[in-house]
């Protein structure tokens, strides 16, 4: 499929979903959405980028004149228009959207612009743009998952690299491990590194730790949490994103040895429960039985697992409050975690895709 129908098809999904929703339009600034629909990756800048879609006519893409170079035009899919640092762009997205009574606003929009927005029209109702793109953009067709595929290969590269022992633990900080975990991804074929989390210790306790100085010492059980993003059809990043706990020098604490044994089990009914039909919540509490049946409930502090795709966390989010149903082309992550404050942390994750 070219990079011009496969766009297109995306604009039409949106636009039924649009009719669905009785929305007259959807605006999206920065953020996922827009490379997802154009090809297109707006930097976060204090200057407006607003891609304008509505059910039944042609969309509109207005970029600052400064960034117009970096957007490949695409007729038929979107309208590009330049503008200049004398006018005012909120206006004229504001003129785009005559009519319109049920405005729909990506979530990623500063706030600026829509506080612009509101004050052009006070009198439209609106709604969050993830109820309209978030769940056609959850669905992933066969080059999404292909692209998924790959980037998740490349990441499991460099954790059996990891496992093999070829990345050194011992006597290395854990900022200087995360470099190297990040090198190696790119050496794989990911055009970015967007996190590297390396925790030792006691630092594996804190599920988001930041990499820092501590250095790993033999014994330490040491969590590495790790993705990118590799480009995919037409030219949009997909992301990996796996978790490894592994002991430097070859051993770890016997008391987390044992609840590993327990997190792997559950790991494995998190996978086994995700089928086509299967409510998140569902996917969620058979992965969580397993560690609350065992002691461990009260230290497994979040959700199962996150969508995932054009960004590291989308729809579909596995947690107990979601009760939307997975369907074929859902993609994410089944990661139970096991964090005693202060004495040692363990996660297992994976990427999963629900296929018929």
């Amino acid at each position: 499929m070219s990079a011009a129908s496969m766009f297109g098809d995306r604009l039409a999904r949106v636009r039924a979903r649009m009719r669905d929703l009785d929305v007259d339009a959807l605006v999206l600034s920065v953020g996922p959405e827009l490379p997802w629909l154009t090809g297109y990756e707006a930097m976060p800048l204090e200057r407006l980028t607003a891609l304008v879609v509505r059910p039944d006519d042609d969309a509109q893409l207005l970029v600052p004149r400064l960034e117009a170079p970096r957007v490949v035009e695409r007729p038929g899919v979107f309208s590009l228009h330049a503008w200049d640092e004398t006018d005012d762009p909120t206006a004229t997205v504001a003129g785009w959207l005559h009519g319109a009574d049920h405005i729909a606003v990506g979530d990623r929009m500063w706030a600026r612009f829509l506080v612009e927005l509101l004050e052009h029209r006070p009198d439209a109702r609106y709604r969050r743009g993830n109820d309209v793109v978030g769940p056609v953009r959850a669905i992933k067709d066969d080059d999404e998952i292909a692209a998924l595929r790959a980037a998740g290969a490349a990441a499991d590269r460099v954790a059996a690299q990891l496992q093999a022992g070829d990345i050194p633990l011992v006597g290395r900080t854990e900022a200087a491990v995360s470099d190297d975990i990040g090198r190696r991804l790119v050496a794989e074929g990911h055009t970015k590194v967007n996190f590297a989390i390396v925790a030792a210790g006691p630092n594996a306790s804190s599920p988001h730790h930041e990499p820092g100085e501590t250095v790993i010492a033999p014994g330490d059980a040491v969590l590495c949490d790790f993705g990118g993003t590799m480009t995919g059809p037409g030219g949009v990043g997909y992301c990996s994103d796996m978790t490894r706990v592994v002991g430097a020098g070859g051993s770890a604490p016997a008391a987390l040895v044992e609840a590993y044994a327990v997190l792997h089990a559950a790991h494995g009914a998190g996978v086994a429960a995700a089928t086509v039909g299967t409510p998140c919540s569902a996917v969620d509490a058979a992965a969580r039985d397993v560690l609350v049946d065992a002691g461990y409930g009260d230290h497994f502090i979040h959700r199962t697992g996150h969508g995932i795709g054009v960004e590291e966390h989308e729809d579909p989010y596995i947690v107990s409050t979601n009760d939307t149903p997975l369907v074929a082309g859902h993609a994410f992550s089944i990661e139970p975690g096991v964090y005693p404050p202060g004495e040692w942390g363990i996660r297992l994750e994976d990427i999963v895709i629900a296929t018929e």
